[in-house]
């Protein structure tokens, strides 16, 4: 027992107990001074009831100064961060009207019955946004996004919304993307000490004294490209979750931000939408679209044909069927092909081990190349690249920054985040290798080095 009384008085916050006694007792004190300047009034004494009207407010003042800022600043981070936002609904428009009607109908006909049913009127609202801020208080949120999401490919996200509360269940709970507003600047007061000398050191200033100054604060933007729609939960039992299953659409490749969320409720009655602030950040890169487009079916034919007749060997996928030759292994003998042709043939195959393709972005400058055709092109390396992934290939890429990570998925997330810029072109720093190339670029086919066009397939921006 004596340890907790000692944990407790160690957490105990001095300053604000003190503060909190000090102003009771000044206020107490400013009340009585209240009270008797009333009494001095009705004795005529002016003189004393001036002196107890004056120290009654400067009581109250000091007070209002110096306790109630104080302990305003005191005030849990947490109650801040989960601040409520209030929205009228049409329904609570409705309601007020009709209050507003009945009491000035009870102000002009002073009928008793016409207050009891304002006051019923005003204290249903405010029962209502007791319940509904309390039950907001008790509910947490966690939204759960694919890792892996292309442009143009609906996906599915899961919303899970949880019911601290033992007791208490939730009732008609929506989760809710942000209001989405743009920086804006700001001009905000900051708390400051004024020093005299200004530029002397702080052991010989003899002038100290609290300071406020005004500057510009830019208010960052508020971006909600992740959830765009509520997601509704009509009830959640006490102490358990209930999940909801999101469906996700990005039109186009990049980075998706979510700039926090929000818990909504109209409960009980839904004259006000109450939001709570849940600060939740979420971000996703969203890759190119790797569906087969014409360019795809154009292009795959020439570059496999190519790769092919580049890594052409012994091995197990067949490439072709020609004359024997005296290193031949007999086994490799295509015994069909000899009967039809009276000559000896063997079966030629490409070699698994030396299938190794290279997908080279060179990426370009802004004047070579437009957006669209620079989003075309971009769409073709994802879908070459994710084709290639999928084949019996050892794939690897070269671009003019560092991947992520060195397969597949490092390429499309550099390609969700590429932009065209000036900047020296890759190929003039190229490894050779024994890889096969296929290079997508905007550079005149004359500045090309030479080395590249016996071990490469181009794709040329247009």
């Amino acid at each position: 027992m004596a340890g907790f009384l000692k944990s407790v008085l160690r957490n105990i916050d001095r300053g604000a107990w003190i503060r909190f006694f000090a102003a009771l007792i000044a206020l107490t004190l400013s009340f009585s001074a209240a009270i008797f300047s009333t009494v001095t009034k009705d004795a005529g004494n002016v003189f004393g009831t001036a002196i107890l009207a004056s120290v009654a407010l400067l009581l109250a003042g000091w007070v209002a100064l110096t306790t109630v800022p104080y302990l305003a600043r005191r005030v849990a981070i947490r109650r801040v961060r989960d601040a409520l936002d209030y929205d009228v609904t049409r329904e609570g428009l409705a309601y007020m009207a009709l209050v507003l009607v009945i009491g000035v109908a009870a102000l002009n006909t002073g009928n008793n019955l016409l207050f009891i049913i304002v006051s019923a009127m005003l204290a249903a609202i405010i029962v209502s946004g007791v319940a509904s801020a309390a039950m907001l208080q008790r509910v947490d949120m966690e939204l759960t996004l694919p890792e892996h999401v292309f442009a143009n490919d609906g996906v599915m996200g899961r919303a899970n919304l949880r019911n601290q509360s033992k007791w208490w269940p939730a009732f008609s709970v929506s989760i809710v993307p942000p209001k989405v507003r743009d920086a804006k600047i700001k001009w905000m007061l900051h708390r400051s000490i004024f020093r005299w000398p200004p530029k002397a050191p702080p052991e010989k200033q003899w002038l100290k004294i609290p300071d406020l100054y005004l500057s510009r604060v830019v208010i960052p933007a508020v971006r909600a490209d992740i959830l765009r729609e509520p997601v509704y939960f009509p009830y959640v039992p006490p102490s358990t979750s209930a999940n909801a299953e999101v469906d996700l659409l990005f039109p186009r490749r990049g980075r998706f931000v979510q700039d926090g969320f929000g818990v909504q409720t109209k409960f009980p009655f839904s004259f006000l939408a109450k939001t709570r602030r849940v600060a939740l950040k979420r971000e996703m890169i969203v890759f190119p679209p790797v569906e087969p487009t014409d360019e795809f079916f154009q292009v795959l034919p020439m570059i496999t044909g190519e790769f092919e007749s580049f890594v052409a060997g012994r091995g197990y996928d067949l490439y072709r069927i020609r004359e024997y030759l005296p290193e031949d292994s007999a086994r490799h003998v295509d015994w069909k092909a000899t009967a039809k042709t009276g000559a000896l043939k063997v079966r030629e195959f490409t070699k698994e081990d030396e299938r190794k393709l290279r997908i080279v972005f060179d990426n370009p400058d802004p004047e070579m190349v437009a957006a669209d055709s620079y989003e075309r092109y971009i769409a073709l390396a994802a879908s070459l690249g994710w084709h290639f992934s999928g084949e019996n290939t050892d794939l690897s890429f070269a671009t003019a920054e560092p991947l992520t990570s060195p397969d597949i998925y490092g390429f499309l997330r550099y390609l969700a985040l590429v932009q065209r810029r000036k900047g020296a072109s890759i190929l003039d720093s190229l490894p050779l290798s024994d890889d096969y190339n296929v290079i997508f670029t905007a550079r005149p086919r004359g500045s090309i080095p030479t080395p590249l066009w016996n071990c490469s397939y181009f794709v040329f921006f247009e």
